[in-house]
């Protein structure tokens, strides 16, 4: 059987596999879409501290609901997409994203709660468009390669968008003005998924998730994997600026540079493939963020600091292509893709709190210190993780289709042995 067509544990002997050409685009754009809000969230936050009147703690409170109320979102969706109906759930999605970037961007200033508000519905669709996209990935054909397309789009779209926000002005609408724009450009793309609630949604569910070990371990590895990475994201302004002696222009250079970087990192992931397997990348890339991120803490030297975090952007990406692929072949029906997701989104959620805690206590050196152990500590069980996922997609279970419900076999037909 040609390893294309054994990704994630699935032949097409059981199924008819997605026409790729027609889905993978709306997969992709609403893969972009619901990752957005974790990009332009220190965007978010410190604009609304200069321009909103918020106090920082309340500004942090904004972002975090809008990224808490994604991460519910896809924890409620996981392992119901499919009975909802693709195109229809992602339809909602978007709308709630419309008018929740819509509300919070034209939120009076001095008025939280309409801010919070909007922050919350935007945040529930963002998350119902990412477990719809997430779904969609762990069935295609081939999800790693989805993936990186999809990481692809969002840190090129991401890097767009840091570069273009700054040359419009400092208004704290724009960020939501932004993320109203791309939903409705997503909008049109969801008319080619199925509307209505596929085939297998109608049979019995499985009683439990599949390879509850491995992927309870994906779950709670990755929380901790983001939270450490997005803890010194939400503080490196700051690192650049007073430790490393960068000035405000040389900064967003290099963090411009950075998010760039991870279009490569992205693009080293397609082009890799599963030729080297995936618990090394996944190791191997781990281990070395975590010598990025604490180098980026630690070091006193300009380059030290530019080159910790260029490096490290470009990684991330291509070690999350590998840890989404693993999630995929855990549980091709994708729900522990979209938990997966939801836990990168907690992560993400806590990030700023945990990083300016950890500064405010220790300083800069030991928090890259921290960090770098936490991810170290982290690459075990993601590596176990991978090459579990990787035995799951070379052997996929006997007598199961892309759901893990057993096969209905034809009358008189015997099950092949060996």
């Amino acid at each position: 059987m040609s390893p294309r067509l054994r990704v994630a544990g699935r032949s097409t002997a059981h199924h008819a596999p997605r026409p790729a050409a027609v889905t993978s685009l709306p997969l992709i754009a609403l893969f972009t879409v619901g990752s957005l809000p974790g990009y332009l969230a220190p965007v978010i936050v410190s604009r609304l501290i200069g321009h909103s009147g918020l106090t920082a703690a309340q500004a942090g409170a904004v972002g975090s609901a809008l990224l808490l109320a994604s991460a519910c979102a896809g924890i409620a969706l996981a392992g119901r997409v499919a009975a909802l109906g693709e195109g229809r759930l992602a339809r909602l999605g978007l709308v709630l994203l419309l008018l929740g970037a819509t509300t919070a961007g034209t939120a009076p200033p001095g008025q939280p709660r309409v801010l919070i508000t909007g922050c919350l519905l935007g945040g529930l669709g963002a998350g119902t468009a990412a477990a719809v996209a997430a779904t969609g990935i762990a069935a295609a054909v081939e999800p790693h390669r989805t993936s990186v397309r999809a990481l692809l789009a969002t840190s090129g779209t991401a890097s767009l968008l840091y570069l273009l926000l700054p040359r419009l002005g400092q208004d704290p609408a724009l960020p939501f003005l932004a993320l109203m724009l791309l939903g409705a450009l997503a909008l049109p793309l969801t008319m080619r998924l199925p509307a209505r609630p596929s085939r297998r949604a109608t049979e019995p569910a499985p009683p439990r998730l599949p390879r509850r070990g491995a992927g309870l371990a994906l779950v709670a590895s990755l929380a901790l994997w983001s939270l450490a990475q997005n803890a010194l994201w939400a503080v490196s302004a700051q690192i650049g600026l007073h430790q490393a002696c960068l000035t405000e222009r040389r900064l967003g250079l290099v963090l411009a540079v950075a998010l760039g970087g991870g279009l490569l990192g992205v693009l080293a992931a397609d082009a890799l493939g599963d030729r080297v397997g995936g618990a090394l990348p996944v190791g191997v890339g781990t281990a070395a963020i975590a010598a990025c991120v604490t180098v980026s803490a630690v070091t006193r030297s300009a380059s030290g600091f530019a080159g910790g975090e260029v490096l490290w952007n470009g990684l991330y990406p291509l070690v999350l292509s590998y840890l989404i692929g693993a999630a995929a072949a855990l549980d091709p029906a994708g729900r522990w893709t979209v938990l997966a997701g939801c836990a990168c989104a907690l992560g993400l959620a806590g990030g700023p709190l945990t990083g300016a805690t950890l500064t405010a206590w220790a300083g800069y050196r030991w928090l890259g210190a921290a960090l770098g152990a936490v991810l170290l500590l982290t690459a075990i069980p993601l590596t176990l993780v991978a090459r579990t996922a990787a035995r799951a997609a070379a052997s996929p279970s006997e007598g199961t289709n892309q759901t893990g419900l057993p096969v209905q076999r034809p009358p008189g037909e015997r099950t092949p042995q060996g």
